[in-house]
């Protein structure tokens, strides 16, 4: 196949991050894969790994809808001649589906993979009453969990087709391979004591990851005798509020922002359990790669939590907001061998249903047959 992969940016982001691994895995494959993006955030633009004549392409778009850069990509389109688009979310399925209906190429078969379930605002919501014309339109819809895929065909945003495949991390990366020792020192350098009960949440700090409900909570803990200490893994815009809520609790000691960092893995492993107080999520990577690295995870209940997190198995759901049950659930998870014991089996759910590999075994398929399907058809 040849498959050209169209994103709004290269930002980080999870859906970003997502469609990097997979453009990657696949040409890897043999595949030949290209990728575009719209505005010029190459964040991650390093990571991108294509092979042969694979190619990486900015749009650089100087506003929400750009003909100039459309006019650009129906031209890139014509070039590249693609047997399939994928289309990475709704604002990059608007510029790939004007293009393709520009560019007069007639057989190149146009995916969308989606990633979003929750709109925050009047305007995301009356945006995405345009953009249901382009997904009825485009050849397939992937979503990322069954939760998802049910909210949004409700709201009659689909495909002609309509898939699920669960997003899935590389379990040979995300595995942890710290001794004891290097363990101890790691938490030194974080200011973790041997005996603190570290809750750890990997997540930009932004407002709907809802970083201060874990301040809340770790103060909270510490009223209860509870050692809890939060190492929160990244940097953004509510950091600010976090160390004010910090500072009103008077536990700024017990909180630390790392900052953004390339490499986590060594972070999630300093923690004992991590947390995800999201109000909005669709199926959490972050969550996945506390779990390949054997941490129970206590997960707001929203998006495909429940169909990753089983709860007394490898973790617990909470409702979204509810510090008090949040809290109820790290007390459960306290207790080292209880962790230990849970972080295990949810290591084992990784391997065995969300592993980078069956993500991309699946999406391969899926790309094969709906470019089979077409060239049949006609």
């Amino acid at each position: 196949m040849k498959v050209l992969f169209v994103t709004g940016s290269l930002v980080h982001g999870g859906a970003e991050r997502h469609t990097i691994t997979l453009m990657n895995r696949l040409a890897e494959r043999g595949h030949d894969c290209h990728a575009v993006y719209v505005k010029n955030d190459p964040s991650q633009l390093d990571r991108i790994q294509l092979q042969g004549d694979g190619s990486v392409h900015c749009l650089h778009a100087a506003r929400y809808f750009d003909l100039r850069a459309l006019r650009e990509l129906a031209g890139h389109l014509k070039r590249l001649n693609p047997s399939v688009v994928v289309a990475v979310n709704s604002y990059a399925l608007m510029y790939s589906t004007l293009a393709l209906w520009g560019s007069g190429l007639k057989k190149t078969q146009h995916v969308v993979t989606y990633h979003t379930t929750r709109l925050f605002s009047a305007k995301e919501f009356l945006q995405s009453l345009l953009y249901r014309i382009f997904f009825w339109s485009a050849d397939c819809t992937v979503f990322v969990c069954n939760n998802q895929k049910q909210y949004w065909r409700k709201r009659i945003l689909d495909s002609r087709r309509n898939e699920v495949i669960y997003n899935g991390v590389d379990t040979n990366h995300f595995s942890n391979r710290l001794d004891h020792t290097e363990m101890s020192c790691l938490r030194r350098e974080l200011d973790l004591a041997t005996d603190d009960f570290v809750i750890g949440i990997s997540a930009v700090l932004r407002p709907e990851k809802n970083h201060v409900q874990l301040v809340d909570a770790v103060a909270q803990l510490r009223t209860m005798g509870i050692a809890a200490k939060a190492l929160m893994i990244g940097d953004g815009a509510t950091r600010e509020a976090v160390e004010a809520r910090a500072r009103e609790l008077d536990i700024v000691g017990a909180i630390t922002i790392t900052g953004f960092q390339q490499e986590v893995r060594p972070f999630i492993a300093a923690c004992d359990v991590l947390v995800l107080c999201s109000l909005s999520e669709t199926f959490s990577l972050a969550a996945l790669e506390a779990m390949a690295l054997a941490k129970p995870m206590v997960h707001a209940e929203i998006g495909g939590a429940a169909e990753m997190i089983f709860p007394g198995v490898n973790g617990y759901l909470f409702r979204a907001g509810d510090t008090a049950e949040l809290v109820t659930r790290l007390l459960l998870l306290a207790e080292r061998t209880t962790a230990a014991r849970m972080g295990a089996v949810a290591r084992a759910v990784v391997e065995t249903m969300f592993s980078e590999q069956r993500m991309i075994d699946h999406y391969e398929s899926l790309l094969l047959d709906v470019c089979h399907t077409q060239f049949t058809a006609r």
